[in-house]
């Protein structure tokens, strides 16, 4: 909205940079490696109110795996917690909305046409896991002038993970966070080194607060 208002109101001094990413192909990816142990996913609410859910539906009957539209409170997350188990356990495969007092199957097509009007897709690389293709988006050409990227060419700019983070396994769920040397260690909220724990979301910054650290022990 801000660019498609910078755009109509002429303004010239303002720059977007724009690092956008799309749920779907991600899942996809995550689902089609050999190491994959995924056995059900939560979606999150708050993107789903704009997307809504009809890309999940192929996902789910692809792969075989449960999805829940999931709220953030903590008894939405139960919730969805507790209607994929249903599903693994009976046996079926559905995407299931539990966060309906939001989200609608066909999410805000208002926003969707003013997304689709000022953005493309375009491959994105993922912390952790590496480039995936057509899984961003980006500034179409007619709003290319508030691209920060070519602005300030910052195209090539590159950022180094580190050698400690195994953020990439954790976000697949190959390996837990307390798998990590790094964890607890050089590896926390405050100083971060891999995306998971980065957000007080993350897998990492989950379990780092439910832990005690004590001279570098965690104790359960």
């Amino acid at each position: 909205m801000a660019v498609y208002q910078a755009s109509q109101l002429g303004i010239e001094n303002f720059s977007a940079l724009v690092a956008h990413v799309l749920v779907p192909p991600a899942m996809e990816t995550i689902l089609a490696s050999a190491e994959n142990c995924v056995q059900g996913f939560l979606a999150a609410g708050h993107v789903c109110t704009i997307t809504g859910y009809e890309d999940y539906l192929e996902i789910a009957l692809q792969y075989g795996i449960p999805i829940v539209i999931t709220g953030f409170e903590p008894v939405d997350i139960l919730q969805g917690i507790y209607m994929c188990i249903k599903q693994l356990e009976a046996g079926i495969v559905e995407v299931e909305n539990q966060y309906s007092r939001s989200v609608s199957y066909a999410g805000n097509q208002t926003a969707q046409k003013l997304m689709v009007e000022v953005f493309e897709t375009t491959s994105r690389q993922w912390r952790g896991i590496g480039m995936i293709e057509e899984s961003g988006l980006k500034l179409r050409d007619r709003y290319s002038k508030f691209d920060a990227e070519k602005r300030f060419n910052l195209k090539d700019h590159q950022t180094q993970e580190s050698s400690d983070c195994i953020s990439g396994l954790i976000l697949q769920g190959i390996k837990k966070p307390t798998q990590c040397a790094a964890f607890g260690k050089k590896c926390t909220p405050e100083n971060p080194l891999g995306a998971p724990m980065v957000s007080s979301e993350g897998a990492c910054a989950a379990y780092y607060s439910g832990f005690h650290l004590d001279r570098g022990q965690i104790d359960f």
